[in-house]
């Protein structure tokens, strides 16, 4: 069987690398790993100038039309890489949500600029209360007139001190099932009323808590039906979850490869000679090829037209919990020196082992925790009924 991507997505391959070496310095990568910021506004609108942002749309919406074996190829090289993409990945999400629910008057005020790299979107679901359980939500939505008044807060805002617009899902029927009374809006995040904290995460990662305070937001800007959130909610966790071929995990493990062909171990001979050292990265480099193939199933299921939404969980699940594993493996393979951060002169393999143990864990829980995509896994895909039933 022939697992390859074909001739086109190597052509474009060459031409992604090409683009990298020209528009993302090691400033720029060594700036998002201080900050934890993993947006970039000079590479993004070098993208949208690129028209990559939404390469894989229709040519009427300002896209390439390439299919999405050519977009799993463009993420693979950006992530290997290292380039910021928390922006590329959240804006697609939004856009995408739009393009397929949107109003016509929505679809022409956002996705040009979006797909241009003008503006990128924040996505505004978790709260306090209700991380992977989103619709316990209670940031409420109260119709005034032609508007709606919003008060709450939202956790793990990322990229909210850079988006023009916060993707949030607010309660506005609390008399009916929690999944039933949800509306989705599009809130302009320099809005009065509108307060933000950052969140330094674990894993290095700023994100940010978001406060809503009596924030009125015009009508024209609800995405979806009153009442009709969740359903809005399925088709942006659908294309959230379908995620990068190749992974921050793979990147991690050329670099311990080569830091194990470079380090001599106390017999004098390269540590990568060592048969456990070569077993654990022959394990990590297995566990990388089956996140790789379940992504590209994604991309088989999207190529004829499905939403990937069981398979996007698959490689969601496997990647992320693979990947945890993997990080500890490594970090223990380095020994003491191993908890030494990027920047320390001793760091092995320039502190990235140490990063990844640290990042690989917060993968488990943003687009849905392991346990809902256990969950979506057994339901949807193999029919299985849910807990008490």
């Amino acid at each position: 069987m022939d697992f390859s991507l074909g001739d086109r997505c190597e052509e474009l391959r060459t031409e992604v690398r090409e683009f990298l070496a020209e528009h993302l310095p090691q400033e720029t990568i060594d700036r998002v790993h201080e900050t934890g910021t993993a947006h970039d506004w000079t590479f993004y609108r070098a993208l949208g100038a690129r028209g990559w942002i939404g390469a894989a749309w229709p040519k009427e919406f300002g896209g390439q039309d390439r299919d999405p074996f050519e977009m799993t190829a463009l993420r693979d090289e950006l992530r290997l890489a290292g380039a910021p993409t928390d922006g590329l990945g959240q804006s697609l999400i939004v856009a995408r949500t739009i393009r397929h629910v949107g109003t016509e008057d929505q679809k022409q005020e956002f996705l040009p600029p979006a797909l241009a790299g003008e503006i990128i979107f924040a996505l505004g679901y978790s709260e306090p209360d209700s991380g992977s359980d989103v619709a316990a939500a209670k940031t409420r939505a109260t119709r005034d007139g032609d508007d709606w008044v919003i008060n709450g807060q939202k956790m793990f805002t990322t990229l909210a001190h850079e988006a023009a617009f916060v993707f949030l899902l607010a309660r506005t029927n609390p008399e009916v099932a929690k999944h039933k009374g949800l509306t989705m809006f599009l809130v302009p995040l320099d809005s009065p009323g509108v307060e933000m904290h950052p969140v330094h995460t674990m894993g290095g990662e700023r994100t940010n808590a978001t406060f809503y305070n009596d924030v009125r937001v015009p009508d024209r800007y609800r995405v979806g039906s009153v009442d009709g959130g969740w359903d809005v909610m399925t088709v942006a966790l659908t294309f959230e979850r379908g995620g990068f071929g190749l992974s921050d995990a793979d990147r991690v493990w050329q670099q311990a490869v080569a830091w194990a062909k470079t380090t001599l171990g106390d017999d004098g001979t390269p540590i990568i000679d060592d048969p456990l050292v070569r077993e654990r990265l022959a394990s990590m480099r297995i566990n990388n090829e089956v996140a790789k193939l379940l992504a590209y199933r994604t991309s088989f299921v999207a190529a004829r037209g499905g939403l990937p939404t069981v398979e996007g969980s698959m490689h969601k699940l496997w990647y992320s919990e693979s990947m945890t594993a993997d990080a500890g493996e490594l970090l223990d393979m380095l020994g003491a020196k191993g908890v030494l951060r990027r920047g320390d002169g001793d760091a092995p393999a320039d502190g990235w082992i140490e990063h990844l143990y640290r990042h690989a864990a917060v993968t488990t829980i943003y687009g849905g925790t392991s346990e809902v995509q256990r969950g979506i896994i057994a339901e949807r895909g193999l029919g299985l009924p849910r807990p008490g039933r």
